[in-house]
């Protein structure tokens, strides 16, 4: 892994830069963040998404907002704004309304705001660092005692949307096991599901692996249970934006269909997730997870690069059929495998969850 790569990043006059994932895999683009409503921005046009990095440019949004504040006369309503705001940027991804909360914890026991915000949101961001890094260290394991079997085989491992680093900050959750493996001489091969409607598998995962060198190859969303019932797949493993105190998981719309697939076929079904992404408040998935809706024209419109090089959307349905555009589906904790979190593997359950986090029992 390359430590100088980040997904944001500060200068030295202490603004925000972080990448425009809509450009990728064609260009790489860097958008300067000199407000909390250029963050919030960021985060309802994903131009940054993933759960953990939502959260990091949130808590950057926070320190941004309290620079406007100071720099403008702002009152208290001014940052009371900002946190309003930027809560209301994503619905289903936790790691905003943690990061957010951590903010503002911060600020109120502050004699300096600027400094307690700047301060909170660099220690979200290099946190974030480690969290992944030992979920690799975790999830390493997994793969070690498949490629045991495979008598020099490569692993064949099936993702879903993007978890890797692009969605965190370093490392990310399902790539971090994945890279680890790689960096000890472990042959693997991953199938890159494209994940309609934004193809953030194809445009994101494929880049990043692209980028490190990983063997992969790109398939499209409903591939996955052919090659699992063909033995093609070894393990499966996918990330999470929210995770029930019982162990549903709402993930990327699809990974519902992952799951049922890999249990037909008895093929492992990990999910990698940082502990921050634990919602402890919510016990049925199903029922109190929010699924967000997005803007139909991410259905019928398929951006990409044209013979001439230009970047742009093509419409792929007739202009006046409406489309229905769910971001996340919620996958039940009876077919998940495990957890793969920065403190070990636990059984997606209340009393697996607590095993490693104790600290998170509300009752």
């Amino acid at each position: 892994m390359s430590a100088t790569f980040r997904t944001i990043w500060t200068t030295a006059q202490r603004d925000v830069e972080v990448i425009d994932q809509r450009q990728l895999p064609h260009a790489y683009v860097v958008v300067q963040l000199l407000t909390y409503k250029d963050a919030d921005l960021a985060i309802r046009s994903m131009t940054v998404r993933g759960a953990p990095l939502i959260g990091a440019t949130a808590a950057y949004g926070i320190f941004l907002a309290v620079r406007e504040m100071i720099k403008e006369g702002h009152d208290g309503a001014f940052l009371d704004e900002a946190f309003s705001t930027l809560r209301a940027s994503r619905p289903t991804a936790v790691n905003l309304f943690w990061a957010l909360d951590r903010m503002r914890a911060a600020l109120d026991h502050a004699t300096d705001f600027l400094e307690a915000a700047w301060t909170e949101a660099g220690r979200i961001v290099e946190e974030d660092i480690e969290t992944c890094r030992m979920i690799g260290v975790h999830g390493l394991p997994l793969i070690e005692a498949i490629a045991a079997q495979k008598n020099g085989e490569p692993v064949q491992i099936l993702t879903h949307c993007n978890a890797g680093m692009l969605g965190c900050i370093e490392w990310g959750t399902i790539t971090s096991p994945i890279y680890q493996a790689v960096q000890k001489g472990i042959k693997v091969h991953v199938w890159v599901d494209e994940t309609r409607p934004r193809n953030q598998g194809a445009n994101l995962t494929a880049y990043e692996l692209t980028r490190h060198g990983v063997p992969h190859t790109l398939i499209v969303d409903n591939t996955g249970g052919h090659l699992m019932q063909h033995q093609m797949v070894d393990l499966v493993i996918v990330g999470t934006d929210r995770t029930t105190r019982n162990g549903d998981v709402a993930n990327k719309i699809g990974t519902y269909l992952k799951a049922l697939a890999a249990k037909d076929n008895n093929i492992p079904f990990y999910v990698a997730l940082p502990s921050t992404t634990l919602d402890m408040t919510i016990k049925d998935g199903l029922k109190e997870i929010p699924i967000e809706e997005r803007d139909q024209n991410e259905v019928k419109y398929v951006i990409g690069k044209s013979a001439a090089g230009h970047i742009e959307p093509v419409l792929i349905c007739p202009e006046t059929t409406p489309a229905a555009n769910y971001g996340f589906d919620v996958t039940p904790a009876r077919l998940v495998s495990g957890l793969i979190t920065e403190r070990g593997v636990c059984a997606a359950s209340e009393e697996g969850i607590l095993s490693l986090f104790p600290e998170y029992n509300i009752n």
